[in-house]
């Protein structure tokens, strides 16, 4: 129903949709179609992308509602605070790679070798190519969703995070560079801002990813205490 209410709102306002989408393209670069229909499927096309990314912070936070019922207790008192946290870093990361990412690799990407090629835009390429970077984006922006569970549910703490700092820029390097652009500058652009909120994961581990203990737990500290 989100999605369906998402689609229809951008299905409207399709003009100021493809405005926004178009502007970290370069001056005097406009999108292309090929065909007689192109320009209809892709305009719904991209409403249907600009939708998704609206819809997907309230999709996500539905799935996690709806599997809540199925955790235990203690599973529980972890996932519903950071429920509130999926859907504000998803869009932060879409910020991010909008206004930091996008323009600063399109300049790079379209002028890379220019001398050598006519190089043109086609609509359904170029409007998949951004929603594909700005979900990755989004997506990657919950690491500390990731390690904030994981450190509540006893998998790890934040000293051991803090031990495997190396073995975590690898990793986000080779995150960085799955994503929909390989150029060296964007894997930059994306991979600095994943690693500082790798750091503010283990800050926010320290201060608040002890493990919860289950109510049993807690009620059998005090016998064993009065016990000895």
């Amino acid at each position: 129903i989100a999605f369906v209410a998402a689609w229809a709102l951008t299905a409207w306002q399709n003009d100021l949709v493809l405005e926004i989408v178009n502007k970290p393209l370069p001056d005097g670069i406009e999108p292309i179609t090929l065909g007689p229909a192109e320009a209809f499927y892709t305009t719904l096309t991209n409403a249907a992308y600009a939708a998704l990314l609206i819809s997907l912070p309230v999709i996500l936070y539905q799935f996690y509602a709806f599997v809540l019922p199925a955790f235990s207790p203690s599973e529980r008192r972890v996932a519903t605070p950071l429920l509130l946290l999926v859907p504000v870093l998803f869009v932060a990361g879409v910020v991010f790679c909008y206004f930091v990412v996008l323009t600063p690799a399109l300049d790079f990407l379209l002028n890379f070798n220019a001398d050598e090629f006519n190089t043109q835009v086609r609509a359904r390429d170029y409007y998949s190519f951004v929603t594909l970077l700005m979900l990755a984006m989004g997506i990657g922006f919950q690491i500390p969703v990731g390690v904030l569970a994981a450190c509540k549910l006893g998998l790890t703490s934040a000293e051991k995070l803090r031990r495997s700092r190396r073995y975590a820029i690898v990793a986000i390097v080779v995150l960085a560079s799955l994503l929909p652009t390989l150029d060296p500058l964007t894997l930059i652009l994306e991979a600095i801002p994943l690693y500082l909120l790798f750091e503010l994961s283990i800050l926010m581990a320290a201060a608040w990813g002890r493990p919860i203990a289950e109510p049993g737990e807690l009620a059998d500290q005090p016998a064993t205490e009065g016990s000895s």
